[in-house]
């Protein structure tokens, strides 16, 4: 849980913790604290989870939750929402449902060529679970884009969810 004061926002710490909560791959969920102390509207939530996810764009993927310590207001959601991230963590997705959604993200959005060459998919494959890694084989991995990478990952996220979890993707050159 990565704890941040509703009346500070969020800090050049928090952002900081946060790199580390990712370096190491770890789930997340981003608890706003003395919530009870914010004069609020009806899009102060919103506009607050805005620029939280604004500060924190490296991690657009984790829930946020708004609770008082103090009056006990959503702190029973904390725990759910925390068991819930474990529960994606662990997820399994076999290899024949990622080919498929692979296929599916080729075909409606194929990969830009890189002077001249093009990034050719053969298969993906989820070894792992603790964190989420895929594997991707292609052609060559240095073809492959960091924004395609990004729509990949977007596409998974899209279908299985991962809520709060970073995914590891991996382009393995095939020999």
């Amino acid at each position: 849980l990565l704890l941040i004061d509703a009346q500070d926002k969020v800090t050049a710490q928090d952002q900081h913790i946060a790199g580390y909560i990712l370096d190491e791959a770890k789930s997340v969920v981003v608890v706003v604290n003395k919530w009870d102390t914010v004069e609020k509207d009806t899009h102060t939530m919103p506009q607050y989870t805005k620029e939280i996810r604004a500060a924190l764009r490296f991690m657009d993927y984790v829930p946020v939750l708004f609770i008082s310590a103090e009056t006990g207001q959503r702190v029973q959601q904390t725990l759910q929402v925390a068991l819930q991230v474990q529960t994606e963590r662990t997820h399994r997705i076999s290899t024949a449902d990622l080919n498929r959604l692979l296929q599916d993200a080729l075909a409606r959005h194929p990969p830009k060529s890189k002077s001249g060459q093009r990034v050719r998919f053969y298969y993906v494959t989820q070894p792992e679970v603790d964190p989420p890694t895929f594997v991707f084989f292609v052609n060559d991995h240095k073809l492959v884009h960091f924004t395609y990478e990004r729509y990949l990952e977007n596409r998974i996220r899209e279908s299985y969810g991962f809520l709060g979890t970073p995914l590891r993707l991996v382009f393995r050159s095939r020999r």
